[in-house]
């Protein structure tokens, strides 16, 4: 583990999920995103824009003109 990031390099989220009973034997998954720290929330009905929105929290935080790579993982 890197003990060298700051508490500013570090995000909390909370992600819930559920089935939702849309009626005529119908069930779709919807979720909820949940930062910790700043409290905003995005729901979601498909797993993409779990992914979108967990991005555009990140970004939310960034310096002007820095992205975030989801294909850069950590090692």
């Amino acid at each position: 583990m890197d003990q060298t990031r700051s508490p500013s390099d570090t995000r909390l989220f909370t992600v819930r999920v559920w089935r939702e009973d849309l009626g005529a034997g119908r069930r779709e998954w919807r979720g909820e995103v949940h930062d910790v720290v700043s409290g905003e929330r995005r729901y979601f009905r498909e797993w993409a824009a779990l992914l979108a929105s967990l991005q555009a929290l990140l970004e939310a935080q960034e310096p002007t003109g820095q992205q975030i790579d989801p294909s850069n993982e950590p090692k």
